[in-house]
Order: C-alpha cells, then sequence, then structure tokens
C-alpha cells in the first residue's frame, strides 16, 4: 500500500466568503454570538454547538475537549459534565476557562474567556431530566475520566443500570453530574479574508461595561 505525503505547510484556504466590521457588531457580545450562531444553524454547520473548552490542571498545564454547548443566557454560556472529570477536577481548583468554536462552512471562529461557575442544581435536574434515558444511564455508569480496566467494566455496569431503571422512566441525576456556566471577560470574533489579513473584533469586559476594538491579524 502506498503512501500519499503532503507538504503539511502547503495546505492552506483561502478566506473570502464574509467580512466583520467594527459598525456591524452588536454592543453586547453575546447578543453578537447569539446572532453568529443563529447564521451558523441556517448555514447548517455541522454541530455548531460544539466547542473546545480548555481548563487548567493543578499541575498548570493546560487540557482541552470538544464539549457540547447547551445554552446561551444573557450572563453567559453552559455546558454539562461530570463533576468528577477531568474537567471538573480543573474548574475547581481554577475557575478561569475559556472556549472556542470553529465554524469553517462560515469561515469563523469566536474564542471567549472568563470565569466557570456551577450552575443552580435545579437548572442541572431540567436538563439531565430532559436527555435520553440511555444517556441518562450512561453519566450513572460511567467514573468519567478514571481508569476501568476494561469496556466490558463499563457495559456490565450500563447493563445492571438498564436492568434496574428498565420498569422505571425516572433516573435521578447523580450529585456529581451538573452544568457549569462560563461567564464571559473577553470575547473576539474572527472571520476569515484573504490573504490572511482577517478580521478580528474583541470585546472586553471593564469596570461593568464592554468595550470593542480591532485587532491586527
Amino acid at each position: 500500500m502506498s503512501i500519499v505525503h503532503k507538504d503539511i505547510a502547503a495546505i492552506r484556504e483561502d478566506y473570502s466568503k464574509y467580512r466583520l466590521d467594527e459598525k456591524d457588531v452588536l454592543p453586547d457580545p453575546v447578543m453578537q454570538f447569539q446572532r453568529w450562531f443563529d447564521e451558523a444553524l441556517t448555514a447548517q454547520v455541522i454541530e455548531p454547538n460544539a466547542m473546545v473548552l480548555a481548563t487548567i490542571g493543578e499541575d498548570g498545564f493546560p487540557s482541552a475537549r470538544v464539549v457540547l454547548l447547551k445554552d446561551i443566557k444573557p450572563t453567559g454560556f453552559s455546558f454539562f459534565t461530570n463533576y468528577h472529570s477531568k474537567k471538573g477536577h480543573d474548574i475547581l481548583a481554577n475557575r478561569k476557562v475559556s472556549l472556542l468554536f470553529f465554524w469553517p462552512e462560515l469561515q469563523r471562529q469566536v474564542r471567549i474567556e472568563g470565569w466557570a461557575e456551577k450552575l443552580p442544581s435545579e437548572d442541572s435536574d431540567e436538563y439531565f431530566a430532559s436527555r435520553p434515558k440511555a444517556s441518562r444511564i450512561g453519566a450513572l455508569a460511567s467514573p468519567q475520566s478514571q481508569v476501568i480496566a476494561s469496556r466490558a467494566v463499563l457495559e456490565e455496569r450500563v447493563a445492571a443500570l438498564s436492568e434496574e431503571f428498565a420498569e422505571k422512566e425516572t433516573v435521578p441525576r447523580p450529585a456529581y453530574w451538573g452544568g457549569y456556566l462560563v461567564t464571559p471577560l473577553r470575547m473576539e470574533f474572527w472571520q476569515g479574508r484573504s490573504s490572511r489579513l482577517h478580521d478580528r473584533i474583541q470585546y472586553v469586559f471593564h469596570e461593568g461595561m464592554w468595550s470593542a476594538q480591532r485587532l491586527a491579524p
């Protein structure tokens, strides 16, 4: 079997679909995000709510993974996870996090930096109850981020829980599972442009107000 070698440095895409001017953005970056998110939905971007969540571990190393945005609130962005996971332990040690959305179909990305805090238990209960039953059982079965001997261990746990809740519609939310709200302090909207002269508009929250400025690409 032959292997095709490509020059990685030569892989490039010229961005020319849209532009982003200061006069076109909304005063509130969360509202601007909602506008772009709606446009991503209209453009049928694949999983527009997929975002890279970066946290900082107790060892000082950053850790990133893809999670799903579940709500856009006036005060920020929410997602759900196992509080005992790697990301949960990181947030417990350091609330500073970043989010990254990349929508290649629109040649856009959004960077968000802010503080993460747990959502009220009522919000976590409501979302957990809305999940498919199999997903709720999966949340109970998986000791997320912990070492397990094999996949069989996980599958056996799922089978046992599925039998336990076979006749029950309600699967209780475990105390170690719930949501976080990321309250933004800095947001950057990036629109790809030709010749790498991209448009970058950054919002910074200071003394209770948002201000926006253009950044060099």
